[in-house]
Formats: structure tokens, C-alpha cells, sequence
């Protein structure tokens, strides 16, 4: 076992020095053990295959429930037992190598992107592709750099998991996205020795703000991420979750991955992906990890052998019969048309929540630019004397409305789970909610703001 560690970590530090100077403790320790998994795939053409604890009728078959069976009878025989039967700890191969197809379909068929990504690697979902992640490279004090507000799970799987420091800087500053983010987010840290490395999660579309880079901004954005690079290793999380969901003609669909390969050793993006919001397959939690290094290169296939160990030792393998329910979208001719129809039916409702945010008064709730993804983040001015949390609770108690509470001053609003004929009525609630309780604020307190004008009923 510690032969294979040390060929497999040996890759990284011959292939990317920089990569390997990153690797946490768990990192360096985890590999894909020769156990039963590896030694059943080898057996897998034997006549008698002896090695693995699954049902099958002798010759590989599986044997499912006739009650669960029935469920899948408009499968190939093939398909079905693929779905019944355990999935490899990598994922399905060929649904590995069709997602790869539709990431550069994404992009082009340009060849230095072919070049320089991985076969993606399966995982259960988004959530467990950033796990593994933070796995190979967070760890106790690991500064990850990420814009604010961020996604609250992000402190579940790097910081409390792992014990890793998320230093932040706002995401807007003046109306305008902050492009120099991450560097803001070092020098306010101060703590980093010098060369230590760090992590930057890059969410675009992103969440809770919904919003994606104009093209000026990449390349801000990525010129601020090369000045890092030039002091330390920087290893950029590119969580592409609400990917393909662009609402505006002038901001690009393309993620930042493609952007930021190949420029600089010390510069080493990671595209998280998956079919939960791309293909709206939220149930199945089929996601995919895929590395800034060329298929079957050494040091592609040591990360991917050790995502495989950490696969192996939390959920064994990933789902089956998600990765086959999502073979049969990719295999199908009609994907693209199909994926276009969610988007446009999400535009229509983006268009409409944007309609209703430009009537608020601004003086009771800021919308912030969002362009893209499943939300839209409004801030509360500060000088109302009103918490994201006390008026979230007022709108349930109150207003029979849900909205997500972010810090102490912004709600989200995710308009993919709203019909778009509601939309204006929902934020017409926020604001009264708002009014609500900006008033009660100030008949306790004269100094606060009077809204009086504004704090409606709900309808």
C-alpha cells in the first residue's frame, strides 16, 4: 500500500510540483487501494468471477426485484444491468467519456482544450465532487478565498470538515463586480506566508447572487488570479453548478476553466460540474470532477485515482441508476433542444423577476446586478434597523412566503422555483413585509427611517 502512495504522489511531484506542494495531509495519504473493486474489474472477462459480494445469475447479470425491474423496462438489457448492478468507483466509462463531450461542446471543439482536461470523474453530486476537493487540498488553516455572500455550504465542506480558513471580500463594490476579489481577500487576511498555497472558488453563475462575468471581467478576473500566481500556488475551484444558465446576450455561457488552463504553472483550475441543474436532475446526484491535465497523463491519473480512493472510502461507488438515467439523455439527439427548453421556460421567469425588482423602492431593498444562474440577491440598507433574518421569519409567520436569509442584510430569491405569473406578487410581499417592519422599527425608535408610505399589506 505504501509503494502505491508513493509512485502515485511521486506523479504529482515529477508532473506539478505546484499541485503536489498543495496536497493536504489526507491527500497525500489517500489512494485507490488494489481491493475488491480494482481486483473484480480485472476479473471482470474471467470465465468464473468469484471476487465481488453481488448478486448476479452467474454470468453478470443482475437480479433485481421484478417490482423494481419494472421500473426500468424501457432499457436496453445492457442498461438495466448497469443499473442494477454496482457502478465502477470512477463512474460508468462511457458516461465519463459523454459528459467530457458535452463539457467541449460547450465550448468548441478546439483542441488545447481536448488536450488539457481529464475524463471527468463521477461523484454523488456537486456538494461531493467540492468534498473531495477540499479533501485533497483543504485541511486545517488552508486559506480558500471566496467571494461574499457565498453559498453557506461552502463553510460546511471546507471549514468545518476540513478545518480550513474561508477569507472573504465583497463580490460588488459600487454596483460593479469587485474583479480583484481574491487578491482583496489575501491582503485583508494578512496571515499567508510567503509561496503558502490557497484555494479560490469561482461560482459562476453563482449563488446567491446569480450573476455571471461580462467578458471584461474574465479577463480581469483572470489577470487578478495570474498576480497571485506569480506569488504562490493558487488552485481555482471553478464550481460551475447552474452552468449553461445565461440569460443575457453579452455574458458568455463559457466557464472560467477553459479560461485559466494552461496559464501558468502555479495557476491550476478544477471544473465541478454536474447534471443536477444542467440537466435538471436534481434527485439523481450524478456530478462530475475533472482535472487541468491531459487524459491518461501521469499526473491526471494519480488525481483521479485519488478522488477514486476518497469515492471508495464515503459512498463506496456512485449511484447506478442516476448514471444510466443520464446516459439516456446524452445518448439522445435531442439533448440540446431539450436543455434549451429549460432555459428559455427560466428566462421567462428571470425577466419577469427582474420587472417586479426594478418597481421596489430602493430606499427599502437594493437589488444586486444578477444576469444568470436561479437567483437574485437584494440587500437591506442598513440604516432600516431590519436583520435578512427577522424579516424572512416575519414573511413566513406573516406572508406565506419563503425567501433564504444570507447574513444580516440579504434575501435570495430563487425564481426556478417559482411560477413566473407569481413572481411580482412575491416580491410585492417582500417589500411589504419590509415596510412592515421598518415602521415598527420606527414608531420604537424615531431616528430610523419613516417608510410609513410603504409598509403595505399582503394581499
Amino acid at each position: 500500500m505504501m509503494d502505491l502512495v508513493s509512485r502515485v504522489n511521486a506523479a504529482l511531484e515529477e508532473g506539478c510540483p505546484s499541485l503536489a506542494k498543495a496536497l493536504s495531509g489526507l491527500g497525500r495519504r489517500v489512494v485507490l487501494p488494489a481491493g475488491i473493486p480494482v481486483q473484480a474489474q480485472e476479473a471482470k472477462k474471467c470465465q468464473f468471477n468469484g471476487t465481488i459480494g453481488m448478486l448476479t445469475d452467474g454470468r453478470g447479470n443482475a437480479i433485481p426485484l421484478p417490482s423494481m425491474a419494472a421500473a426500468f423496462s424501457g432499457l436496453s438489457k445492457e442498461d438495466q444491468n448497469r443499473a442494477f448492478l454496482y457502478s465502477p468507483v470512477a463512474g460508468i466509462p462511457e458516461l465519463r467519456k459523454r459528459w467530457r463531450e458535452w463539457q467541449l461542446g460547450a465550448v468548441g471543439e478546439g483542441e488545447s482544450h481536448r488536450a488539457s482536461s481529464s475524463l471527468p470523474v463521477v461523484t454523488g453530486g456537486l456538494s461531493h465532487s467540492l468534498s473531495i476537493l477540499a479533501d485533497l487540498f483543504g485541511g486545517e488553516g488552508r486559506a480558500v478565498l471566496v467571494p461574499s455572500p457565498f453559498w453557506g455550504n461552502y463553510n460546511h465542506v471546507f471549514g468545518t470538515r476540513t478545518g480550513a480558513r474561508l477569507i472573504s471580500a465583497p463580490a460588488f463594490q459600487g454596483g460593479v463586480f469587485n474583479s480583484n476579489v481574491f487578491e482583496q481577500a489575501i491582503q485583508q487576511d494578512g496571515a499567508l506566508a510567503p509561496d503558502e498555497p490557497v484555494i479560490a472558488i469561482l461560482n459562476l453563475p453563482s449563488n446567491p447572487g446569480g450573476y455571471s462575468l461580462s467578458d471584461e471581467e474574465r479577463v480581469q478576473v483572470r489577470e487578478s488570479l495570474l498576480r497571485i500566481a506569480d506569488q504562490r500556488p493558487v488552485l481555482v475551484f471553478c464550481d460551475d453548478a447552474y452552468a449553461g444558465l445565461v440569460f443575457e446576450d453579452a455574458v458568455s455561457p463559457r466557464s472560467m476553466f477553459w479560461d485559466l488552463l494552461n496559464l501558468h504553472d502555479n495557476l491550476l483550475p478544477f471544473k465541478v460540474d454536474g447534471a443536477t441543474k444542467e440537466f435538471s436532475l436534481f434527485g439523481g446526484r450524478v456530478g462530475f470532477l475533472t482535472f487541468p491535465f491531459e487524459v491518461d497523463s501521469p499526473v491526471a491519473t494519480a488525481l483521479e485515482n485519488k478522488a477514486a480512493g476518497l469515492v471508495r472510502a464515503t459512498v463506496g461507488s456512485p449511484v447506478a441508476s442516476s448514471q444510466v438515467l443520464l446516459l439516456q439523455a446524452l445518448r439522445s439527439g435531442t439533448v440540446d433542444e431539450e436543455v434549451e427548453d429549460v432555459r428559455l421556460l427560466l428566462l421567462e421567469r428571470y425577466r419577469k423577476l427582474q420587472a417586479a425588482l426594478a418597481q421596489v423602492d430602493p430606499t427599502l431593498l437594493r437589488p444586486q446586478p444578477f444576469n444568470s444562474g436561479c437567483f437574485a440577491l437584494a440587500e437591506i440598507p442598513e440604516e432600516l434597523g431590519v436583520g435578512a433574518e427577522q424579516l424572512r421569519r416575519h414573511l413566513l409567520e406573516h406572508g406565506d412566503t419563503g425567501v433564504v436569509s444570507i447574513g444580516d442584510r440579504y434575501v435570495r430569491i430563487a425564481h426556478c422555483s417559482v411560477d413566473g405569473d407569481s413572481l411580482q406578487e412575491l416580491v410585492d410581499r417582500v417589500a411589504a413585509g419590509l415596510g412592515q417592519l421598518t415602521l415598527a422599527a420606527h414608531q420604537s425608535s424615531p431616528s430610523k427611517p419613516d417608510v410609513s408610505a410603504a409598509a403595505g399589506s399582503f394581499s
